[in-house]
């Protein structure tokens, strides 16, 4: 790999060992295989930045991962609601899989509310989320349509949600099932 690749995965490394905030420029070189700090600089421009690219490159794959998950569960002929909680009990059970990633989400959500730059960087991942998320769960491929939107932010609220419910207490944490009750429920 090269010093690019080494930094991002090192920042990576931090993140998910030690959390936005407390890793430091000294800590990403050393996990890279001691690339050094002003390389970060020469590539990223700043610390945040490389921190928030590596998140970002980690929920890439992350998304991936849970399009596979989702094909693999999906279930033909299922009706929208046995649908809803099947594909939410795979994102659950990928939260779950994916602690520290979801940890360091956090993390760095937290620091959005000090650093303008972060939380700059971070709305411009959240369109992205977003879209992919609509085309994920509904197959939206215009994410540009206020339907689009729509069903991503919603989606995206509810995967925040229960991804900070998974954290904090993972026992008691909805599951699919539940979801998908409490949908039934709301919609009546």
């Amino acid at each position: 790999m090269g010093n690019r690749e080494d930094l991002l995965a090192g920042a990576r490394r931090c993140l998910f060992e030690k959390g936005y905030a407390r890793t430091t420029v000294r800590d990403i070189a050393a996990a890279a295989g001691g690339v050094s700090m002003a390389a970060i600089g020469y590539h990223f421009g700043s610390k945040e930045a490389l921190l928030n690219e590596a998140l970002a490159e980690a929920n890439r794959e992350w998304g991936a991962e849970l399009e596979r998950a989702l094909d693999d569960a999906a279930q033909p002929g299922a009706t929208p609601l046995d649908r809803f909680a099947t594909n939410w009990q795979a994102v659950i059970d990928s939260i779950g899989a994916h602690r520290g990633l979801w940890a360091a989400t956090f993390d760095t959500l937290a620091q959005a509310g000090h650093d303008p730059k972060t939380r700059d960087q971070l709305a411009d991942k959240l369109t992205e989320a977003r879209s992919g998320l609509a085309r994920l769960f509904e197959h939206l491929d215009e994410a540009d349509t206020a339907q689009g939107r729509a069903v991503g932010a919603l989606y995206q609220a509810l995967l925040t949600g229960v991804a900070a419910q998974y954290l904090i207490d993972p026992d008691h944490a909805p599951t699919g099932a539940e979801l998908a009750a409490a949908l039934r429920t709301i919609t009546g």
